[in-house]
């Protein structure tokens, strides 16, 4: 499986707009495929961020080669976002707030990228508390990631929402509600994987097309789709 962005756009180091559409979560340690680390640089001017998981949130203790990696990325411009367990509204605060400080003080991330998050109405008052405390800790962007459509209060409290996570034969189907109509395409993302070669312009403008105006398609699948990095995009639609 390669690991270039081979399509993508690349250029000089630019600032972290997040005027990109491509959230990246790479969940592959940069000794692993160092490759994939650095096509995300060379990636930077079309990235919406990067989701930083060095071992399903920060880890116990500092990794300096992750810290290396993520500071190159920082430098060419690209949004470093820490990953952040939430386990649907059931882990504890504390646990969630160290993980926040941890990333900021460990690899210096820019913004928080909450993980497996609830979508019901009742779990709203639990993530309202996350984001402003993640804000707090200088989180400048806040996503949330139920995977699915939550209630609509979820998305007045995060920056971005992932409102589908899964696999490309499960997107073809994806129905979006009306609510969604009342927020910019930007507040919105799709994470798709197991997408077949070729498709990654398709998958980009279904996402488009059902008001999603970031997204991320991979060839990987389960167990960690997210190990690979997002398909070529000059491929046929």
């Amino acid at each position: 499986m390669s690991s270039a962005f081979h399509g993508l756009p690349a250029g000089p180091p630019a600032p972290p707009t997040g005027r990109g559409s491509l959230l990246v979560p790479l969940y592959v340690h940069p000794v692993v495929d160092p490759a994939a680390w650095r096509a995300l640089e060379d990636a930077a001017p079309g990235l919406y961020g990067a989701v930083l998981n060095a071992a399903d949130g920060p880890g116990e203790r500092p990794d300096p080669v992750y810290a290396a990696a993520a500071a190159r990325l920082r430098r060419a411009g690209v949004r470093l976002l820490g990953y952040v367990d939430t386990d649907y509204a059931d882990r504890p605060t504390h646990a969630v707030y160290r993980d926040l400080r941890r990333h900021r003080a460990w690899y210096a991330t820019d913004g928080v990228f909450f993980d497996r998050v609830a979508s019901g109405a009742r779990q709203v008052a639990y993530y309202r508390w996350l984001a402003r405390t993640a804000r707090l800790c200088g989180a400048r962007t806040v996503v949330f990631n139920p995977g699915v459509h939550p209630d609509p209060g979820y998305a007045r409290i995060a920056d971005l929402l992932v409102t589908f996570e899964g696999s490309w034969d499960d997107y073809q189907h994806l129905t979006v509600p009306h609510w969604t109509a009342g927020h910019p395409a930007a507040r919105f993302c799709h994470l798709v994987h197991g997408v077949p070669d070729g498709l990654a312009v398709r998958a980009g403008r279904m996402a488009a097309v059902r008001g999603a105006g970031v997204h991320c398609a991979v060839p990987g699948v389960p167990p960690n789709p997210w190990q690979s990095v997002p398909v070529p995009a000059g491929g046929a639609v």
